[in-house]
């Protein structure tokens, strides 16, 4: 079956009437201002079986080629089918580990524990998945004649703004980024600066940065990169296809992961429904949305049965990227949770950072927002709420490479609302052999 074959095209996640090329210029639907999805023709999909999808899938593993060594363009078809080959602006993202945590499952009681490790992609978070293909659509729209606006720009508490600078350079397009004043790691904030986009840091917090990039977008000065766009959403739901195909096409019990603009928790439910509704696989996984308790809407809607998640002012949290009081993809997380049997749990600022410290403690490197979801997952597993047997599959969403002042800042016991429990500190000792073998003759006794 050959890609043309298939189509894709944004429709409103509300339901209005009508259809819109995918290069169409467009992140809210035209009718009622709300947002949109990209809607797939499953009947032209649903042409090949379930089988036959998992062993297409599984030949590009075994030989890839360019563009299908890229974990989302080796699914093409059920991305975005219409882009040209020519078109697809990719770093091979994707593909990033499952990786087993044995000793970190025995110590907090869960059946089996991976965590998936998308801060190995090529900027070092999972935002590389969505943004492969919001830059590829640009690219074919721009070649098209369909967009006025060339300067792709974005709102960020850090590794948006890295994904989206590092892809437009590769496609030779005009970068923006905002970012908040003091409230971005000095990793996060290099990134786009050396790969030449313009950045703007505000005296605001996320939601006064995505206000703004919004207003810009209005008035087609700008193409909106943040994860209102759908296109974002369509690249992060390979997450859901990895996951799947690294279990030998099976489905973990619980899947949990970080979020703040809820964009993932949607893309995740987009996955896991595609591959059962064409037969690749046979059922949902239970989904748990884990929020820092500084940030926590969802949460707070969660907990009061409300169908409707009301903003909050979030407040400072080492969890920074899920920062964000006002999320813009909250409706698209309210349908996930009820299709997915979800959950909402919220982690403190002294619980994210102790389930760092314990799960580097057992040889993985957590960043906070990993954090948020360690912690999440052992709290559902002490009130039994995942049972013990379950596997459960924790999302890792960004490298702790770029947080490396809050590693720091752990061990050094100087982080604000944390107790470090498990801080490691160098030991002084003297120029002397006997001392230093005395040293470490005591640590192999313990």
């Amino acid at each position: 079956m050959s890609a043309p074959s298939l189509r894709a095209a944004f429709r409103c996640f509300a339901g209005c009437d009508g259809e819109h090329a995918l290069t169409t210029p467009i992140t809210r639907c035209p009718a009622c201002d709300g947002l949109l999805s990209v809607h797939h023709d499953h009947g032209a999909l649903a042409r090949r079986t379930g089988p036959a999808w998992r062993a297409l899938f599984d030949d590009r593993l075994k030989d890839p080629a360019w563009p299908e060594a890229s974990g989302v363009w080796s699914k093409r078809e059920w991305v975005a089918p219409g882009v040209a080959r020519d078109d697809i602006v990719t770093t091979f993202e994707g593909r990033t580990p499952l990786l087993p945590a044995p000793l970190l499952a025995r110590d907090t009681g869960i059946g089996r524990l991976l965590v998936k490790q998308c801060g190995t992609s090529h900027t070092g978070s999972f935002k590389d998945l969505g943004m492969t293909v919001l830059v590829s659509v640009v690219r074919q729209a721009l070649r098209e004649g369909a967009f006025r606006a060339r300067v792709l720009a974005c709102a960020s508490t850090g590794d948006t703004s890295a994904s989206l600078a590092a892809y437009g350079a590769a496609a030779g397009l005009p970068v923006v980024v905002l970012l908040p004043r003091g409230l971005v790691s000095t990793a996060q904030l290099v990134q786009p600066i050396a790969h030449g986009a313009t950045v703007i840091a505000l005296p605001t917090d996320f939601d006064g940065c995505m206000a703004i990039v919004k207003e810009l977008a209005r008035r087609d000065i700008v193409y909106l990169a943040n994860s209102m766009n759908p296109l974002r959403i369509e690249g992060q739901k390979t997450v859901a296809f990895e996951v799947a195909q690294q279990l030998g096409w099976s489905v973990p019990d619980w899947v949990v992961l970080p979020s703040g603009n809820l964009g993932n928790a949607a893309a995740l439910h987009a996955g896991f429904a595609m591959m059962r509704d064409l037969g690749v696989t046979d059922r949902l996984p239970r989904l748990a949305v884990a929020q820092a308790e500084h940030a926590n809407p969802l949460y707070r809607a969660f907990v009061a049965g409300s169908s409707r998640v009301d903003p909050v002012v979030a407040k400072r949290s080492h969890a920074s990227a899920i920062q964000i009081g006002n999320p813009v993809s909250a409706p698209r997380a309210l349908a996930a949770l009820a299709a997915m049997n979800g959950v909402v749990e919220q982690a403190s600022e002294d619980e994210l950072a102790d389930a760092c410290a314990r799960a580097d403690r057992r040889g993985l490197y957590a960043c906070p927002h990993t954090g948020v979801a360690l912690a999440v997952a052992f709290k559902l597993r002490e009130r039994g709420v995942i049972a013990g047997g379950e596997t459960v599959v924790v999302v890792s969403t960004a490298s702790a490479l770029k947080f490396t002042e809050f590693k720091v800042g752990y061990h050094a016991g100087t982080l604000a609302d944390v107790t470090a429990r498990r801080a490691n500190v160098a030991v002084d000792l003297p120029l002397d052999v006997d001392a230093i073998a005395d040293h470490v003759r005591a640590l192999g006794a313990a």
